[in-house]
């Protein structure tokens, strides 16, 4: 392991991303994200991105979000690199032909605050297909209540295939 876990997390994904993480999953859900695997936030942001076996995402604000965050699960998932995770549009995660279902999930949580039960069709990097399932995605807020963008976690995933 590293001198410092937080050596190997981008510094989109430090405490203070985890707090928002955290505090704002609660908020809007009722419940936990998971069961805290740590003693300090520092810790939180480490075990959220290197050792989560769950795939956790954040897209920012706008008419068309970008990520600014993806675990290590999720990258291994999509198979994009942080560099190019980073910085994509959302929408390109979902394969074409099921947009519609993945914009119709993501309005719903703009006017909830968070929704639950999804199950979508996504792209790899290479363009083959695979499924999240169990999807949670929620809004962040940060203290002042100001929005910072949304949030997704998909705790179940099928192998990639080739689409047909």
């Amino acid at each position: 392991m590293a001198d410092s876990p937080l050596e190997t997390v981008p510094a989109a994904g430090g405490p203070d991303f985890a707090q928002l993480l955290l505090s704002s999953h609660l908020t809007l859900t009722g419940r936990p994200l998971c069961l805290p695997h740590w003693a300090s936030l520092q810790e939180a942001a480490y075990w959220l991105y290197a050792e989560a076996p769950f795939g956790l995402l954040a897209h920012g604000t706008g008419p068309d979000p970008k990520f600014f965050y993806a675990n290590r699960t999720a990258q291994r998932c999509f198979g994009y690199p942080w560099e190019e995770f980073v910085g994509m549009p959302s929408r390109l995660s979902a394969s074409s032909r099921r947009q519609e279902d993945r914009d119709t999930f993501v309005r719903s949580v703009s006017e909830h605050g968070c929704a639950d039960g999804y199950d979508g069709l996504r792209r790899t990097r290479s363009g083959e297909e695979f499924w999240i399932r169990d999807v949670t995605m929620w809004d962040l807020a940060d203290p002042a209540g100001d929005g910072q963008g949304q949030a997704a976690v998909f705790r179940d995933w099928s192998p990639p295939v080739r689409p047909r």
